[in-house]
């Protein structure tokens, strides 16, 4: 029973492994795949995928062949974290280092076609002190950097790198010396989903340091009491322990690095209106208006003209749009009756959620229907801009009329 536990445990690991992988892969190309930093990450990100892969068909299959898998990645491992740093720290690293790196990729590359046990433990040991190597010239490197010739975002992404280095060694220590030290199962995939959530987390700006280090703290002891109680309880020992604490922690954080690459996507969509006001080619207000309706986010706005409004009273109209130029049915002026009479003719006329002021003289008005946008406030101040935009171009025409 213990054995099928620690066989299962260490599948489910290797594959929230795999997972984080493939959504930080994902993330990457979908910002950039060829930025320069992106394809140094991604191939550290493929060698890693490799070597998880192998252990899962191993495991799967009883296969020793697919070994070969395990030992190319942990070989490739150290080369593709010194090239990642190279990238990052936008410096070539000292030939030595390039060549003792470089040399031992090659050497352990080759030796991972003879993966028998034959000349284990020997060559596991020499593999984790060329691992452990690699990490700490490359964390010597991120140390001893410039600062200053860095900006503040690729000095937080050398930091980050340097935390994870900094936690992925013992873990990889622990996959080559597991039965001299009696652990269960290989911890290694935790450091790689922290590396995982780490650089996801990058692309979040409100996010800083102290946050993230506070959640990471969060989540690594809410792991270990919620691991040790259920341990305790269930009277496990000390194996059973360490598997509760394994299994909650990579839940914790596979849902954390799904959770941010969803909000990432969601704010990348979000941003659309901006990326259409940043990108319009027209000082056209009309122009500008027609082309708006067109956008995804606002598909269906109607444009009102003066023309449409004849049978409401100008100035009542003119002091709602001066109090609020981008008009919520959640959240309308307190202007008296008659103008709560003229909001609420609106809201119904057109089955509107948002009335934007779009020009002032002659009036022009867009009226939208978007619910889900009451709920977002990244959203409401897109419409904010639309409207300044909007009254801008129109004030712009104005002055080149007169």
């Amino acid at each position: 029973m213990i054995a099928a536990s620690t066989v299962l445990m260490q599948l489910f690991l290797s594959a929230a492994a795999v997972l984080g992988l493939a959504v930080l892969q994902g993330v990457l190309v979908r910002r950039d795949h060829w930025d320069p930093i992106n394809r140094r990450f991604l191939f550290g990100i493929r060698v890693t995928m490799l070597l998880f892969v192998g252990r899962i068909l191993v495991a799967l299959t009883g296969i020793e062949a697919f070994r070969v898998l395990v030992l190319l990645g942990a070989a490739l491992i150290p080369l593709g974290v010194l090239i990642l740093t190279e990238g990052l720290l936008r410096r070539h690293a000292p030939p030595a280092i390039k060549l003792v790196i470089g040399g031992g990729a090659a050497a352990f590359g080759a030796s991972s076609l003879w993966y028998s046990d034959a000349i284990d433990p020997a060559r596991l040991f020499a593999l984790l002190a060329f691992q452990t190597l690699g990490f700490v010239l490359s964390g010597w490197l991120v140390v001893t950097r410039d600062t200053a010739q860095l900006s503040r975002s690729e000095n937080a992404m050398v930091v980050r790198l340097g935390l994870s280095l900094l936690l992925f060694i013992p873990l990889a220590a622990g996959d080559f010396l597991l039965l001299y030290i009696g652990l269960p199962i290989q911890f290694s995939a935790l450091g790689v989903l922290i590396l995982c959530w780490l650089a996801i987390g990058l692309g979040r700006s409100s996010q800083g340091h102290a946050g993230t280090l506070t959640h990471l703290g969060v989540m690594v002891a809410a792991a270990v009491i919620v691991g040790g109680l259920i341990a305790v309880l269930g009277e496990l020992g000390r194996d059973g322990a360490l598997m509760c604490i394994a299994a909650i922690m990579t839940t914790l954080f596979v849902v954390a690095i799904l959770n941010d690459a969803r909000a990432l996507r969601q704010e990348d969509q979000s941003l659309g209106l901006l990326r259409y006001l940043a990108t319009a080619k027209t000082d056209d207000p009309m122009a500008f208006l027609r082309d708006l309706q067109s956008h995804p986010l606002v598909e269906g706005a109607v444009v009102v003209n003066e023309a449409s409004l004849s049978g409401l009273q100008a100035d009542v109209l003119d002091r709602i749009f001066a109090a609020a130029p981008v008009l919520r049915r959640n959240d309308p002026p307190a202007l008296g009756p008659v103008a709560d009479d003229h909001i609420a003719w609106l809201f119904e006329r057109y089955a509107a959620t948002h009335v934007i002021l779009a020009m002032p003289r002659p009036r022009v008005l867009i009226a939208l229907s978007m619910p889900s946008l009451g709920q977002s406030p990244a959203a409401e101040l897109e419409l904010e801009v639309v409207q300044r935009m909007a009254a801008l171009l129109a004030r712009n025409e104005e002055v080149r009329d007169g």
